[in-house]
């Protein structure tokens, strides 16, 4: 697919212009290193002979010239990095399905985030980026990368200390599930935390009313929690074949996946450690496998409507 997309002539140009762009960056990039590499040196020098004055300032030269040069080159990488998102991966989206757009400054709201129920813990420090969206047959659907994080706070004889931790980062996967739900079902991956909840939920108390849905197939229940407001519904989601569907994708993925059905549409957190869609900055962008992961990652979201067969209109909105 790689070979295809940089065989267009359009692309090409835009690669080896942008090429130039990225040389001229990473050289200048690798010059700021050098100064500040240089500034430690003299200041060591000055040092070791006894002189720290001259140690100081004459390391202080290369220091503030190494400074001005990198915040200069940062924000022509951020100018390069933009427009290797709106030209290069927007046209290589084409090749997947033309009707997919890249948003690079936009993202998954943070109130969607939550609504979603996806997680348990609200954020308190919420990055998005990369909007892709498009439509697949009858099925409207968009993702972006997300990282959430919530913070706690320690107090020892030095003061109060701030410590984040990681709710999710990676890619909500969202689509149009054509049926407004009357209450949402979420299905969560089967771990101690949710084993728990389970128990409590079914065997002492409901959340919010919210009860463990019990299916009928042990592989889905032995892999996933799944909650609702509503068994019946919950069950007429979750079919059969949906789960065997949701089972074969979970199995396509390195890390288990969470699944919510709210407000007409599915929403799907998928647990990833790369970062999608980013322009090279130390390697060429000629490369013939540039654009292979990236391309990877957004064909699988594409195929996730067929993969869970969303274009069967079995429900109709209300």
């Amino acid at each position: 697919m790689d070979s295809e997309i940089n065989s267009k002539d359009n692309l090409q140009e835009i690669l080896n212009t942008l090429e130039v762009d990225r040389k001229k960056i990473s050289e200048t990039y690798k010059s700021s290193y050098i100064l500040f590499g240089l500034a430690v040196v003299i200041l060591i020098v000055g040092l070791a002979i006894e002189f720290p004055t001259l140690g100081f300032y004459g390391g202080l030269v290369p220091f503030i010239v190494g400074i001005i040069q990198y915040f200069k080159t940062n924000d022509e990488a951020k100018i390069y990095k933009f427009v290797y998102k709106t030209n290069v991966v927007a046209s290589a989206l084409k090749n997947i399905n033309e009707s997919l757009v890249i948003i690079p400054q936009s993202g998954l709201p943070e109130y969607e985030f939550i609504s979603s129920e996806l997680f348990t813990t609200e954020p308190d420090r919420y990055k998005t980026q990369d909007l892709i969206s498009g439509t697949n047959d009858k099925t409207s659907f968009w993702f972006a990368e997300v990282h959430a994080e919530y913070k706690t706070e320690t107090r020892d004889k030095n003061g109060t200390k701030t410590h984040w931790h990681t709710i999710f980062k990676g890619i909500i996967f969202v689509a149009d599930f054509n049926k407004n739900f009357e209450v949402s079902t979420v299905v969560r991956p089967k771990g101690f935390g949710a084993s728990l909840g389970a128990w409590f939920s079914k065997n002492v108390f409901s959340f919010g009313n919210t009860e463990v849905v019990q299916l009928e197939n042990t592989e889905f229940d032995n892999k996933f929690v799944t909650y609702s407001r509503n068994q019946i519904e919950a069950r007429y989601i979750l079919t059969p074949a949906m789960m065997e569907r949701i089972l074969d994708l979970n199995n396509k993925c390195d890390s288990t996946i969470s699944i919510s059905f709210i407000h007409s549409k599915m929403y799907i957190a998928f647990p990833l450690s790369h970062n999608y869609f980013e322009a090279p900055i130390h390697s060429s962008l000629l490369a013939p496998d540039l654009l292979t992961d990236d391309l990877s990652i957004v064909k699988f979201m594409h195929d996730i409507v067929h993969e869970l067969d969303l274009n069967t209109r079995i429900w109709g909105k209300e």
